[in-house]
């Protein structure tokens, strides 16, 4: 197991791939600042990682400029013109899979472009996006991740319209590990988008090609739907514990239950790192913070609810904290969300820091690969109900709830922390594991993230609610979660339904540590 922090001055990357985090540490060392490094790491996930995302999902940016501000960009779609109660006559709850699924904007692009709008950036969109360009073409080694994937799932999306068997089943069968993936069309989109910069995905010529494509499958997602998107840039939501102020994206995200994990666990006590406290305490703050998420949070212009004003206010958070009981597990469960995403990061000599997540919502999205531009399209509309009206009800324009949702800490000593994961309902869980371990009990960063993980609930695609921990914790504290009334299940050695962590800090004197998970392909590089 990784245990060693990677430590570096000039710039560093962390993302789930190898392939991903070289590219962002070459556009480093080409003069690149940390968020053309991530625009690059972010499109060779598309091609390298197309599983877990890609250029037709959605995607959130946090970045901490050298000036001391935080600020952030959701590249969110909303739902087509088309995609409403109507569409779906005759259905209980939206197809997850299908042109049905298809149903909301891609804004992944468009958060690209809003990132490189900040900043001092120095480097061409061509050079940005060459890595890509290059593995779409010339193609890569399939993970072994990727292939149980594809080996799970290939039944429920070789049968999809679209082009998904042809690039992902070339010989008729689903790819095997360390098997070339070529995606050519995807380069030709890559190129377009170089050429002719990242407004065509939605008013160029690659937009009506997407569209046509689009059209011809059977999505309701139409030419004026993708011309009338933009990114947006809502102020990150921010929690204040003990000598730290913590950031993370605004509704439609979940960010405001990360936060709120973390604002309640500082108000209890817990002296031992993955002592009995330390993982009953954060489980506890856990559930208070899911049941508030999912009554308060969704498309903000939906709901009227307070977020930050919730975070501001200590009185109530003490109130929240009090009711959690030191010795005993509070009822569960409830429904849960699931989707597989990709969180990386980037930092630069500058002292720029970057915590990013895009994502497909569940593997490979729909299962509609578009045939003439090789993209994979979303299905995180599937997550709207079918209603005329509450949590997450589908209407024309509206963001569906997102499960993603990237973190930042500035610490009064100066260092500032980009963390975050993968994992649907276990993104806020694992960002609360990796953060307190380091930052309330002083564990190493790689270690922070290496060590055995624990989940309240369901994800990658999982239907059981129990507490789900690795192998790994003091044999002890499984008996003891277990008599306080957790429904505890052991996993396993270290398990990617755990999740695939990283994290960046950038000191004051302007080192660097990073760290990756072992339980992903990912790699920290560093210059």
């Amino acid at each position: 197991m990784m245990h060693n922090t990677p430590k570096s001055y000039r710039g560093m990357v962390t993302s789930p791939h190898h392939l991903a985090s070289q590219t962002g540490r070459d556009v480093l060392r080409d003069g690149g600042n940390a968020v053309e490094a991530a625009v690059a790491v972010a499109a060779c996930l598309a091609v390298v990682y197309p599983h877990m995302t890609g250029m037709g999902g959605d995607g959130f940016w946090l970045i901490a400029e050298p000036c001391g501000t935080a600020h952030s960009i959701h590249g969110c779609g909303g739902a087509a013109a088309r995609a409403d109660l109507s569409l779906y006559a005759g259905y209980d709850a939206i197809p997850t899979r299908g042109p049905l699924a298809a149903n909301t904007v891609a804004g992944t692009i468009s958060g690209w472009a809003a990132a490189l709008e900040t900043g001092d950036g120095r480097l061409p969109l061509a050079r940005l996006l060459r890595d890509a360009i290059h593995h779409a073409e010339e193609g890569v080694a399939v993970t072994a991740g990727g292939a149980a994937i594809a080996a799970a799932k290939g039944p429920e999306l070789r049968s999809q319209p679209g082009s998904y068997a042809t690039i992902f089943e070339p010989d008729g069968r689903p790819l095997v590990e360390g098997q070339r993936l070529r995606q050519p069309a995807l380069a030709k989109t890559l190129r377009m988008l170089s050429e002719n910069g990242l407004a065509d995905f939605y008013t160029g010529a690659l937009g009506r090609m997407i569209a046509d494509d689009l059209a011809a499958l059977g999505s309701p997602v139409s030419r004026e739907d993708l011309a009338a998107h933009v990114a947006s840039r809502p102020e990150p939501l921010r929690a204040r514990i003990s000598g730290i102020e913590l950031f993370n994206s605004a509704p439609p995200t979940q960010g405001f239950a990360s936060l709120m994990i973390l604002a309640l666990f500082d108000r209890l006590h817990a002296e031992d790192v993955d002592g009995f406290d330390h993982i009953h305490g954060l489980v506890e703050a856990t559930k208070q913070a899911f049941l508030l998420r999912d009554t308060h949070v969704g498309d903000p212009a939906y709901h009227d609810f307070d977020w930050q004003g919730l975070l501001n206010d200590g009185a109530a958070l003490d109130a929240l904290a009090a009711g959690i009981d030191a010795a005993r597990a509070s009822a569960w469960p409830r429904s849960s969300a699931q989707g597989d995403t990709c969180w990386f990061a980037a930092a630069d000599s500058d002292g720029r820091v970057v915590s990013a997540i895009q994502s497909t919502y569940f593997e490979f999205g729909s299962g509609i690969v578009l045939p003439q531009s090789g993209i994979t399209w979303q299905n995180r509309g599937s997550s709207f109900t079918i209603a005329t009206d509450g949590w997450n009800a589908l209407a024309p324009g509206r963001k569906p709830f997102h499960t993603l949702n990237p973190a930042l800490a500035r610490f009064e000593d100066g260092r500032i922390m980009a963390y975050g994961t993968m994992g649907g309902e276990g993104q806020p869980q694992t960002q609360a594991a990796l953060f307190t371990r380091y930052a309330r009990f002083g564990v190493g960063l790689q270690k922070a993230v290496s060590a055995p993980r624990w989940l309240l609930g369901r994800t990658w695609g999982m239907q059981s609610t129990t507490l789900k921990l690795e192998d790994g914790f003091d044999p002890g504290l499984y008996d003891r979660l277990a008599s306080a009334g957790h429904d505890v299940e052991r996993v396993g050695p270290l398990t990617a339904m755990m999740g695939h962590a990283g994290a960046i800090v950038r000191h004051p004197d302007g080192l660097l540590e990073g760290a990756t998970d072992p339980r992903s392909d990912g790699q920290v590089a560093a210059w």
